[in-house]
């Protein structure tokens, strides 16, 4: 798409037409000044006394920043409306997360929740996180996987700064903070771990009594359910209290999804296909980038199907 952005000379600024043109801007979008400041790059210092009429230098280069922040502004507002995918959407798999993460809370015991990519299972502990107290999230990564690197994410994310560097009084700390509080500790990305460190998590849900829910791939389960699984993971397994398994999206959740990202609730065809990629690898997460591309294609107004195959066609590389 051609940029639209026209900026001033210098010749042609008009010192009082900027100026009131980036007050009624402010006004209209309730920016203050000091975000017009960073985005336009002058101190807000300076866009003050330019506002107020007590700059007593010469304004020139500080009017044209300005002038460009108002070209970009105006380009920012001819653009469509792309719709953002909410950050949660009940749909009937992110309930059933959702109420596996209650039970473990409720009853101090240990779920594991795994399965395919895109489902919207970190979103919906995301979600869990922010509705009920005493709720912690940890992400893990690669990087993490030993004891004391899985700890100090722990720490991290119950809040607990300048964590002790060796793993034993991190996981001191760890219990001091979470023992009685009859919380829930939710470890996102969990097959990214050693044996040790689920271990080492396993051993914190005992002596703490809280609730344990271990998100991931299948990885996760199938590495406590193997044959030749190791004897600290039977500990781990054996304490499994609810299991949840997602493999595909289903209808409803693509349709829940669809109809909270603006795609027309009639049009039964573009619904349909849309069904029919959430089935696809990458699920509910493939769903909301083609409506995003399939809504730039129609100018940011409702997608049709023309617009959802194009825009899938584009993604797929198909």
């Amino acid at each position: 798409m051609q940029s639209t952005l026209e900026i001033k000379s210098l010749a042609e600024i008009d010192n009082d037409v900027t100026l009131s043109r980036v007050r009624a801007e402010i006004e209209r979008t309730g920016l203050t000044q000091g975000q017009v400041a960073r985005e336009a790059n002058i101190s807000a210092t300076t866009l003050t006394q330019l506002l107020n009429g007590t700059y007593n230098a010469d304004p020139g280069r500080q009017l044209t920043k300005l002038e460009k922040w108002l070209a970009a502004q105006a380009e920012k507002n001819a653009a469509p409306i792309i719709p953002t995918a909410p950050d949660w959407v009940e749909t009937p798999t992110a309930n059933r997360v959702f109420l596996a993460l209650g039970y473990a809370q409720k009853f101090n015991d240990l779920t594991v929740i795994y399965g395919a990519a895109g489902l919207g299972k970190t979103a919906t502990c995301k979600a869990y996180r922010k509705s009920i107290s005493s709720v912690w999230l940890a992400t893990m990564t690669p990087s993490t996987s030993s004891v004391a690197s899985c700890l100090d994410e722990v720490c991290v994310a119950l809040g607990i700064k300048n964590p002790p560097s060796s793993a034993l009084r991190m996981q001191r700390e760890v219990l001091r903070k979470i023992t009685g509080t009859k919380g829930l500790l939710i470890i996102d990305e969990a097959q990214h771990l050693s044996t040790p460190a689920l271990d080492a998590l396993r051993s914190l849900h005992d002596a703490a009594e809280i609730g344990l829910a271990l998100v991931g791939n299948e990885a996760i389960y199938a590495s406590m359910t193997g044959g030749n699984r190791a004897p600290y993971l039977d500990r781990l397994y054996s304490r499994i209290g609810k299991r949840v398994k997602l493999t595909r999206a289903t209808k409803s959740d693509v349709l829940s999804l669809a109809m909270a990202m603006g795609v027309n609730p009639e049009d039964k065809k573009a619904l349909e296909f849309l069904v029919e990629i959430g089935n696809k690898s990458g699920a509910l997460r493939s769903v909301v980038k083609v409506i995003r591309l399939a809504t730039m294609e129609a100018a940011g107004k409702q997608p049709e199907l023309s617009h959802i195959k194009a825009a899938w066609r584009e993604l797929s590389h198909a």
